[in-house]
């Protein structure tokens, strides 16, 4: 659901966009802090919001880091 905000914050479209790792965290609702393969040895952490139930929201892309490996530690952000 976040790839599209991702890409559209990129400019530019992934074939591959795969989670490898997550942790999480709970605040108002709960972030996610995400590993995603995007192709070739090229990584992605992404920072995903999930609203409160009670408030209807999508789940946003709140942050990201780009140039990460595989072997990056995924860290809160």
């Amino acid at each position: 659901k976040v790839k599209p905000q991702l890409e559209e914050k990129e400019g530019k479209t992934f074939d591959v966009f795969t989670a490898v790792e997550y942790k999480s965290q709970v605040v108002a609702g709960t972030n996610f802090f995400i590993k995603v393969h995007v192709g070739n040895e090229e990584f992605v952490h992404l920072r995903v919001f999930r609203s409160l139930p009670h408030e209807n929201r999508p789940l946003s892309l709140h942050g990201y880091q780009k140039s990460k490996t595989k072997h990056d530690e995924l860290t809160y952000f």
